[in-house]
């Protein structure tokens, strides 16, 4: 098995067709490829079994999660020029199948008798345990939507707390400056918020999925409000209480474990949906946009946070991230923005304004993944290494996604307009306040 990394450049190149563009380095500490480029460290041989059992994205991120993976340089360099090569063919073509049909060409029955032998034993490993695999059921039923919010925001308000920072804020920041805090600008962003939700002392607003109670408490203490704050993780629920009590706010601010769907309150004054959406699914949207513009007086509006995919020609060919789905967010589904946007009109509501943000969530991913870096130690012991090198490699993976324009994130207002058609939204409204 000398020279493990020269062989394993040459069998991939034959595959792909195309030169390696990041260096590999093999258990065995030998080395091939660019110098200068980022190195593929593969500490373990099982590396390459997982690859044959599931090339492409999900075999890599199968070894990477067990630590037989890594990247040595800089990590969202390595993804970048391993994007062309993994993520964005898997858009196009099953890579499973692919890379088997490759292999089966008779000029590469000698690669794959070599990848075989280099892999070792042809059985499979066991998939990290960190990995979710597809539940049984009918999609976003109460129960299994339950289980995938618990899987993805129950790994430990600590860990979330390394990650975040004091905010406490899951979802994209706005940046009035590259300079400006972390901190700032999820205010900011809570802030714009409230001023497109136009709101004022006394009125009541609801926020779906409401994470660790940030907005609530952003919108109770500048603006006056009541609010209800809804989400389906009981750790989450449990931080939200403690930082209310905290604050003083617990007569004006009420947190509940509830699905949108068990909402049966008197009319709301506004909704703040903030990157809740996207665990929705496209078969439940119009039921979500409907079960919004019901809970909303006639003249209230609708703050709808939400990341978006860029369409396809086809959009029955769509499928979910494997990643993703498996280790990240189970069941999540991503819509293209015209079309939650049509979903929104349908169920009733104007569409006011709409506000892509993709740049902010590349800037805002980038500090998460460098607050997780200066304390990865502690991250890795408050939930677990294999745990901790998922939620790395899917934030630093996401922001070149957002930077590159392979997914966006928009803010869409709308409002369930009366019949007299007074919207209450200003001619000037964009200046919001």
């Amino acid at each position: 098995m000398a020279d493990a990394a020269g062989r394993l450049t040459k069998l991939a190149e034959e595959v792909l067709g195309t030169p390696l563009p990041v260096r590999i380095r093999a258990w065995d500490r030998s080395e091939s490829g660019p110098p200068g480029a980022p190195v593929l460290v593969i500490r373990h041989r099982r590396a390459l079994r997982r690859l044959l059992f599931k090339p492409g994205e999900l075999g890599l991120a199968r070894g990477w999660v067990a630590g037989d993976l890594d990247i040595e340089g800089d990590l969202y360099e390595a993804l970048d020029l391993l994007a062309g090569l993994l993520w964005e063919r898997a858009a196009t073509k099953a890579p499973r199948a692919a890379a088997l049909r490759a292999l089966a060409r008779p000029e590469l029955r000698a690669a794959a008798r070599e990848m075989l032998a280099l892999a070792g034993a042809p059985v499979p490993p066991t998939p990290p345990a960190e990995e979710v695999r597809r539940r049984r059921g009918p999609l976003h039923t109460l129960r299994r939507d339950k289980e995938a919010i618990s899987h993805h925001y129950d790994v430990g308000n600590d860990f979330y707390a390394l990650v975040l920072g004091p905010s406490m804020v899951y979802s994209c920041a706005y940046w009035e400056s590259p300079d400006a805090s972390l901190e700032d600008a999820q205010r900011d962003k809570l802030d714009l918020i409230c001023r497109k939700l136009a709101l004022k002392e006394g009125q009541r607003l609801l926020d779906v999925g409401c994470g660790w109670g940030s907005m609530v408490l952003h919108a109770a203490r500048e603006y006056g409000v009541r609010a209800v704050g809804i989400t389906l993780s009981e750790e989450q629920a449990t931080f939200a209480r403690k930082r209310i009590a905290e604050a003083g706010l617990a007569d004006r601010i009420e947190i509940r474990v509830q699905d949108y769907r068990e909402i049966k309150d008197e009319p709301f004054d506004a909704i703040s949906s903030i990157g809740m959406a996207e665990h929705v699914g496209r078969d439940r949207y119009a039921e979500y946009a409907s079960a919004l513009y019901a809970l909303l007086r006639p003249g209230g509006r609708l703050l709808n946070h939400q990341i978006a995919r860029r369409p396809l020609a086809d959009e029955e060919t769509y499928r979910v991230d494997d990643f993703i789905d498996r280790y990240v967010f189970p069941d999540g589904e991503l819509a293209p923005v015209g079309r939650t946007v049509a979903q929104l009109e349908e169920a009733g509501f104007e569409v006011r304004d709409v506000e892509g943000i993709r740049e902010h969530y590349a800037l805002t991913l980038r500090q998460w993944v460098t607050n997780l870096e200066k304390h990865w130690d502690e991250a890795a012991r408050l939930t677990s290494p294999g745990r901790a090198r998922v939620w790395r490699l899917y934030m630093a993976a996401s922001a070149l996604s957002f930077e590159r324009n392979r997914i966006g994130v928009n803010q869409v207002l709308a409002v369930r307009t009366p019949d007299s058609g007074t919207s209450g939204v200003r001619l000037r409204e964009r200046r919001w306040g």
